[in-house]
C-alpha cells in the first residue's frame, strides 16, 4: 500500500509559477513509477505527468511540455510537479498517483494508488 497527500495548490495569477508536492508513505515508493493528473470542471481527469520509478525517464502530455517539470526525491519519498507561466487552462484539481510504468513500452503507465488532489486556480 502506497499512501499520497498533495499540498502546494492555491490561487495564482496567469503566468505566475508553482510548485506542487506529493508525499508517499507505504512500502517501496521508490519502485514506483508516478504520476500527476489533473482535472478541470465538466473535464475527464487528464495525465500530464510521469516519472519513472528511479527519476531516469519523464513524460508530459503535450499542453504542459516545455511549461511543467516533474521529478522526484526518493530519499524523501517526495514527487513534485513545477509548474511555470501557468494559464487559465490550468486551472484544475491536482492529484499525484503510483503505479507502474515502462518507458521504453508505448503502453501507458498503470496507476494503482492516488492522492485526494491539491486544487490550482489561475486568475488573471
Amino acid at each position: 500500500q502506497v499512501q499520497l497527500v498533495e499540498s502546494g495548490g492555491g490561487l495564482v495569477q496567469a503566468g505566475d509559477s508553482l510548485r506542487l508536492s506529493c508525499a508517499a508513505t507505504g512500502r517501496s515508493f521508490d519502485t514506483y513509477a508516478a504520476g500527476w493528473f489533473r482535472q478541470a470542471p465538466g473535464k475527464e481527469r487528464e495525465l500530464i505527468a510521469t516519472i519513472s520509478f528511479n527519476g531516469g525517464h519523464t513524460r508530459y502530455t503535450d499542453s504542459v511540455k516545455g511549461r511543467f517539470t516533474i521529478s522526484r526525491d526518493n530519499t524523501k519519498n517526495m514527487v513534485y510537479l513545477q509548474m511555470s507561466s501557468l494559464n487559465f487552462e490550468d486551472a484544475a484539481v491536482y492529484s499525484c498517483a503510483a503505479g507502474i510504468w515502462d518507458p521504453y513500452d508505448s503502453s501507458p503507465p498503470r496507476y494503482y494508488y492516488w492522492g485526494q488532489g491539491t486544487q490550482v486556480t489561475v486568475s488573471s
